[in-house]
């Protein structure tokens, strides 16, 4: 069994562990800061792999990549146009987006393995996502495939170029922003509320998930998902936002698919980890899972 380094690299955090065979124990688990330039993660990495004997690398990155090559991560620009395969030629590099990634490991080995065709929405800060279609991971032309959160439903929007409309209106920032409208500190806080009932606060978090259903419709009247999938910091939240969003997407649905489910993934915030360790194993063909 080929040993693989998986990391999961976010804007503000780097999660690593080994993946030797058994994904229900990847070790040792390593939780940091994120680099803060190339050349400190290229030194980072080394030393995890030297120190793992590892083979392979499977990274998962919060931005857009296109076979081992990082073209667009936001919020780490540093690794912009970097080919991570160039910087580590001793390993065997599988690359990609954070929900792709974590979307195979819901596929392979989690809340999505008995479906061919599903949808992640990683609904946190921004909102990412991924597709599963007919066992495989959309990429699209370029490795952009399935960016819900540029998703429009206001036809009025002006357009932004670092955020669409969809993360914009319905994503932990916006959640954060409806909160301080209504003496609450954050999304958190407003989700606690609205679980209690508060009226302000219920409306709040209806009028948000409403418009997140109404732009899920059309990507559930285009792929026929057989489950959708909310993984980030909203899993935690379908309680609340699980009956008003379905009600949203349902009435802009055929009857054919309004029975569609909305449930919370397997592995909540090691979806990455996992997912980069099966994408390391499995190598640049990791879109391919039946």
């Amino acid at each position: 069994m080929t040993r693989v380094l998986a990391i999961d690299l976010g804007g503000t955090n780097l999660r690593a562990a080994i993946h030797t065979g058994d994904i229900g124990a990847l070790a040792p688990p390593v939780h940091e800061p994120a680099p803060g330039s190339l050349d400190a993660f290229v030194t980072r990495v080394r030393a995890l792999a030297v120190a793992a004997d590892a083979e392979a690398l499977g990274l998962a990155v919060p931005g857009l990549t296109e076979g081992s090559i990082c073209r667009w991560i936001p919020n780490l620009p540093w690794l912009d146009g970097v080919d991570i395969q160039a910087l580590f030629p001793d390993l065997r590099v599988a690359t990609g987006n954070d929900a792709q990634i974590a979307l195979l490991a819901e596929a392979a080995e989690g809340a999505a393995k008995d479906v061919s065709d599903a949808i992640l929405l990683a609904i946190g800060t921004g909102i990412g996502s991924a597709v599963l279609a007919n066992g495989r991971i959309v990429a699209g032309a370029h490795g952009g495939a399935c960016s819900f959160g540029w998703a429009c439903a206001d036809a009025e929007d002006q357009g932004d170029g670092r955020s669409g409309w969809l993360e914009r209106v319905a994503s932990g920032r916006a959640l954060d922003a409806l909160a301080s409208q209504i003496g609450l500190a954050n999304g958190g806080e407003l989700i606690a509320a609205a679980r209690a009932g508060q009226s302000a606060a219920l409306t709040a978090v209806e009028d948000t998930v409403r418009r997140l259903g109404a732009a899920l419709a059309g990507a559930v009247a285009l792929l026929d998902p057989g489950v959708i999938l909310v993984s980030g910091g909203l899993a935690d939240a379908l309680d609340v936002i699980g009956p008003p969003l379905l009600a949203a997407l349902r009435r802009q649905l055929p009857p054919h698919l309004r029975g569609i489910e909305l449930k919370p993934g397997q592995f909540g915030s090691r979806a990455g980890l996992v997912g980069a360790a099966l994408a390391g194993q499995a190598g640049s063909g990791w879109r391919q899972i039946r």
